[in-house]
């Protein structure tokens, strides 16, 4: 089968995939340092014939005639703004044939409303986090069938967690390459959102869907 990774990242969901499943994988990212990375791996794994991650907008893949068996994004959603939530959709159910699978993993928001001012100045400029809600409401405008919604809600708590005690481990490390005040800000980051996902005040969700009906699928939860 074909994968498309929306916001692929440093190619590591595809690489996997391609190797433990087979698959025919492409990416897209608007990161160099990302696409650079990406290529590296690609080679180290002996996967170019296989893999393929390339440095354009998701929005310009139309363009080139592509479509896939499946689509995967994940930690996408929130750096697409509100304005184009329509856009994402749209764009994801023209690139995947009848019948195929989208997997979307966003974390979600519940207010609807910008995100906190903070965390959009100094970790995530431009960031917005989705409701549930939004998702489900422009997945079915852009004629996907939800099958499945589940909440990572706690795991990321958990997740988040460790990745703050390894932060510990090296704060005179960071701190020497950028400054104390990097260093505060990364602390409040990690405790912050760690917080903010064990009381529920946001949540992350990963939310399985079709392009159309699909009644030739397993009728198991595992797809």
């Amino acid at each position: 089968m074909t994968l498309l990774d929306i916001g692929c990242g440093w190619g590591f969901l595809l690489i996997e995939a391609a190797k433990k499943y087979g698959v025919k994988g492409y990416g897209c990212t608007l990161s160099k340092e990302q696409w650079k990375k990406g290529q590296e791996r690609i080679k180290a794994e002996g996967l170019e014939g296989q893999v393929q991650i390339e440095l354009v907008d998701y929005r310009d893949l139309e363009d080139k005639g592509l479509i896939f068996d499946r689509i995967v994004s994940v930690g996408m959603m929130e750096h697409v703004g509100r304005s184009n939530y329509a856009t994402y959709m749209e764009t994801a159910n023209h690139l995947l044939k009848d019948g195929g699978i989208f997997l979307l993993h966003t974390i979600t928001g519940h207010d609807e409303v910008v995100s906190e001012p903070w965390i959009r100045k100094y970790i995530f400029p431009g960031g917005t986090l989705p409701s549930l809600r939004e998702l489900v409401s422009h997945a079915y405008d852009a004629d996907f069938r939800v099958l499945d919604v589940e909440s990572l809600r706690r795991h990321y708590y958990r997740t988040l967690m460790c990745w703050y005690h390894n932060f510990l481990k090296v704060h005179d490390v960071v701190a020497g390459w950028k400054n104390e005040e990097f260093v505060r800000m990364w602390d409040l980051y990690l405790a912050g959102c760690a917080a903010a996902f064990y009381i529920g005040y946001i949540d992350i969700h990963q939310v399985l869907m079709t392009k159309g009906n699909n009644n030739e699928l397993p009728m198991t939860r595992w797809y």
